[in-house]
């Protein structure tokens, strides 16, 4: 699995996406069930109740056996992508990526297997000044859509308000949801959206993504922070207060985890650090149990 440097490196959002999920794709095939779809896959002998349009009657004046013909159709959903683009997401890691930079790639390669899968996907960019929609579809452009709006995305400012929210809570469409953030917020913006878009149906997952340097706290001597979104400064030492940070840093995750994880979401962390394939294995696992 190529490390999300080498795929930034790229320059080339659908290469990457293609590059992250070949490897995890090679011997996934669609899902499928059985049913009375186009495509035939086997015989089975009939059993009362079958439906008699079904059964093979050549094979049955040829065997004097009756079978039914079972087809497979492709099992498919809507996977919604929904995007943190505010200025926290700015953030940039040691190893020269933002949280947006990883977003991009992640979101790509999810996309991309979604696709494979067959899929409708829809992507929603979260940004103050407006959401950008991308509603659901399967055909063979939507991927080239989804690109150009991941590609050309900025972030900037804060969370958007309920009233620029309206729009995405008030489409009530069964889907599994991927919602990929750092979850900083102010008063619980973020899991009270995540609440009522699980509302409208389906299960989320939440990507909560962090960069390694915030997690570990790499820096080192006198440091002065910004945060991205209000502007505020802080001066400290970052030596003598590595442990303490670090402290406060998995207590906050372990409580992130467990209310999310109470409220019914699926949740997964991961820093913009590691490889690509968790995450997508992790949508393929919710993907199984959805269809």
């Amino acid at each position: 699995m190529l490390t999300p440097e080498h795929l930034h490196a790229l320059h080339n959002l659908p290469l990457a996406a293609r590059q992250a999920a070949e490897g995890l794709l090679h011997g996934h095939h669609l899902s499928r069930r059985k049913g009375a779809g186009m495509e035939f896959s086997q015989y089975r002998p009939y059993q009362p109740g079958d439906d008699l349009r079904r059964l093979d009657w050549r094979l049955a004046a040829r065997s004097d056996r009756y079978y039914i013909r079972e087809s497979e159709v492709e099992t498919s959903l809507t996977v919604h992508l929904v995007l943190d683009a505010t200025a926290s997401m700015n953030h940039r890691d040691d190893n020269g990526l933002s949280k947006l930079d990883y977003s991009r790639l992640l979101c790509a390669a999810l996309a991309y297997v979604a696709t494979q899968q067959g899929d409708a996907v829809a992507l929603t960019i979260l940004h103050p000044s407006g959401l950008q929609h991308l509603p659901p579809r399967a055909d063979a452009r939507q991927l080239s859509r989804l690109y150009h709006a991941l590609e050309n995305v900025q972030a900037a400012g804060k969370f958007p308000d309920t009233t620029t929210l309206a729009p995405l809570t008030a489409r009530r469409q069964p889907a599994l949801l991927i919602c990929v953030s750092d979850l900083y917020e102010e008063d619980e913006e973020i899991g009270r959206l995540l609440t009522r878009l699980r509302a409208a149906g389906g299960e989320v997952l939440i990507l909560h993504l962090l960069a390694r340097n915030e997690v570990e706290f790499t820096y080192r001597g006198a440091v002065t922070f910004e945060d991205l979104e209000t502007g505020h400064t802080l001066q400290l030492d970052a030596d003598q207060q590595r442990q303490a940070w670090q402290q406060q840093m998995q207590d906050w995750l372990r409580t992130t985890a467990s209310q999310a994880r109470r409220q019914g979401f699926d949740y997964y962390q991961m820093n913009t650090a590691a490889p690509l394939d968790q995450a997508m294995r992790e949508f393929l696992r919710l993907r199984t149990k959805m269809v």
